[in-house]
């Protein structure tokens, strides 16, 4: 499919298509370290500017548009939340470029905590406003550990299919799973996952293999857990900004904060993928990205897709 990529950030769900064999024609961030991240990972078709300013004219005619459209607003790391939050309106940039290019299909990413914003009200009148498009719309919360990844993050998937169009989008089977069960290998632990990765103070050659000095304190806050090595770790977050004051997963040892490279890794990054910015930018952007492995699992689905309908 011809793709066309809204909020991409560093690349994260993109790569995960370009894995399943899509080529993404067009892409969007305002976020410039991001976009310097992507023009360098992923390719030259990246635009940074405020999609809002962007007329829908120049954003060229594709097969599907896809969106982890901002969520901070959204979110329930973010405790002061409310469907009033002007950052919630970004998901009508998507609809607005939805309804513009009417492409076959849809597919808009977010937190878990989107589904149950005022009681579930603000989820419901998304689902309406995406539906009121001409799409069979339907969603799932899925969590990346069931597809491979070392790292609890639960997201909602929301998918549409043009009304004329004759396909069923069904969400993928997990392939593992977290006992071991149903004939899957269990979940993929973090300290797996960064078995390989070298000690950051010791010579090495990884891209962004530093970390933040900022000092370890266990209080059962978030950032602030000591993580299990044998299991996947909790969510990578973004907390924080630019400036510094980004909340960082420590490593199983409990030791030090983990590198950007090693979060990257718990995020699905391949250890080549390299991040642009200061260090709490590469934080920041990490932190953001849907997990490429993530993102591979639900656009594969699409494969399936063999219609010639325009």
């Amino acid at each position: 499919m011809k793709v066309v990529s809204l909020f991409s950030g560093a690349g994260g769900l993109d790569l995960g298509f370009k894995m399943a064999g899509h080529e993404i024609i067009w892409a969007n961030d305002l976020y410039e370290d991001a976009v310097e991240t992507y023009r360098h990972n992923l390719g030259d078709h990246i635009v940074c500017e405020d999609i809002s300013k962007i007329d829908a004219e120049e954003i060229p005619e594709c097969d599907i548009v896809i969106g982890g459209f901002p969520c901070q607003g959204f979110s329930v790391a973010n405790m002061k939340r409310h469907e009033a939050d002007e950052r919630n309106a970004l998901y009508k940039q998507l609809i607005r470029v939805i309804e513009a290019k009417k492409p076959k299909f849809f597919l808009a990413e977010n937190v878990k905590g989107l589904t149950n914003l005022a009681k579930g009200a603000v989820f419901k009148m998304i689902l309406s406003d995406f539906a009121s498009l001409g799409y069979k719309v339907s969603y799932r919360v899925l969590n990346a550990a069931d597809y491979g990844i070392p790292q609890t993050r639960q997201r909602v998937i929301i998918i549409g299919v043009r009304n004329d169009i004759d396909f069923e989008y069904i969400f993928p089977l997990p392939t593992h799973s977290k006992d071991g069960g149903d004939g899957l290998p269990r979940w993929v632990s973090v300290g797996e996952a960064l078995s390989n990765i070298p000690d950051p103070d010791l010579p090495n050659d990884l891209p962004n293999h530093d970390y933040s000095k900022y000092k370890l304190q266990f209080n059962g806050y978030l950032g602030h857990r000591a993580l299990d090595p044998e299991k996947p770790a909790p969510t990578v977050t973004a907390r924080g900004d630019n400036r510094g004051g980004v909340v960082i997963l420590p490593h199983p040892n409990a030791q030090r904060r983990m590198s950007c490279r090693e979060l990257a890794a718990v995020q699905s990054f391949p250890l080549d993928y390299k991040f642009f910015g200061n260090r709490s930018s590469v934080y920041r952007q990490i932190g953001n990205a849907v997990p490429p492995l993530l993102g591979y699992a639900v656009a594969n689905v699409f494969n399936q897709y063999k219609g010639s309908d325009k």
